[in-house]
């Protein structure tokens, strides 16, 4: 039974949390071109400046965790891919431009030859 009250209380802040969250960043939107007289520069720090209290609150709550782990396992894989020489990237980059060539070359010949049938069936061209 504590269970259930600790997840609701955890429910009901994490609402909380991205209530504000939403606001803060719809009133980052409406003051960014309400104050559309003022400088563009003070208009987007203050922005930027809502926009990373907004992040910063959304990252204390259960999805925001969830996210930031994700994050940080992510940027682990990626140091774990073993990426191409720059060799092989030229290599492979070759081969596939060489067979969308030829691939064309095939699909032009085909549509050629199919267009030269309808026209001598329907009558039509010399």
């Amino acid at each position: 039974m504590n269970i259930k009250t600790g997840a609701q209380t955890t429910d009901k802040r994490d609402i909380i949390k991205w209530l504000i969250v939403m606001l803060l960043v719809g009133s980052g939107i409406v003051s960014f071109y309400y104050f559309d007289e003022k400088s563009v520069l003070i208009r987007v720090v203050s922005l930027l400046v809502l926009a990373i209290i907004a992040a910063w609150i959304a990252s204390k709550t259960e999805r925001g965790k969830y996210t930031l782990d994700f994050i940080h396992e992510a940027h682990i894989e990626v140091r774990r891919v073993v990426w191409p020489t720059r060799q092989e990237t030229i290599q492979m980059t070759s081969v596939v431009l060489f067979m969308v060539v030829l691939l064309a070359l095939v699909v032009w010949l085909l549509d050629s030859v199919l267009m030269s049938v309808v026209r001598l069936l329907t009558g039509h061209g010399g």
